[in-house]
């Protein structure tokens, strides 16, 4: 009986996380899966799946919504970070100068800060480091849910989507700018 029922979750594994040969234009979403326990994960062409519609208060801007839509068209680096994360101390500046150098390439840099309870200790992590792109403001992380299967527990971790906001890369650690630049070189030459 144990062996029927595991053959079984097998089978509807399979079929249910088959996509044909277009992810979106079979109308999947975006559903996480770390190959070999990778934390380093990229995607090309017809393996990228749509990231569903992200939304949340601005960080820096109290009352104001920021939308992934907003930025239709444009390569968007999604970083999920923290004011209580070391790492993130690391990786903040190099997400800085990633917006700085491809802000007016069709690039948009956007924060989701996790975890912090008082909006004080991430808005003066922002001020502190000088960071002006954005992020949303989501201490429970509900902004993620739509992220099938995402480990929300990992930060920092960033996801590159392309220009239709398919997931493209996905990095579970901290990040130098020079671990960005070559996918969103190439995200960006892409038609």
């Amino acid at each position: 009986m144990k062996r029927i029922a595991v053959l079984l979750a097998a089978v509807l594994a399979v079929t249910g996380c088959s996509t044909g040969t277009d992810a979106v234009a079979t109308g999947s979403e975006f559903n996480f899966v770390s190959p070999g326990g990778q934390t380093d994960i990229t995607y090309e062409g017809d393996e990228r799946q749509q990231i569903p519609e992200m939304r949340g208060d601005s960080l820096m801007e109290e009352g104001t919504q920021l939308t992934l839509s907003s930025y239709e068209g444009e390569v968007v680096v999604l970083n999920i970070w923290g004011a209580w994360c070391p790492p993130c101390r690391a990786e903040a500046p190099q997400l800085q100068k990633v917006h700085e150098d491809y802000e007016d390439k069709g690039v948009q840099v956007l924060g989701i800060d996790f975890r912090d309870y008082d909006r004080d200790a991430p808005a003066d992590f922002m001020r502190n480091f000088g960071l002006t792109y954005p992020s949303i403001y989501d201490p429970s992380g509900r902004s993620l849910l739509p992220l099938k299967g995402y480990p929300r527990a990992t930060v920092p971790s960033t996801i590159v989507l392309d220009k239709d906001h398919r997931v493209a890369a996905i990095f579970l650690r901290d990040l130098l700018a020079e671990d960005l630049t070559p996918l969103i070189d190439r995200l960006l030459a892409e038609k």
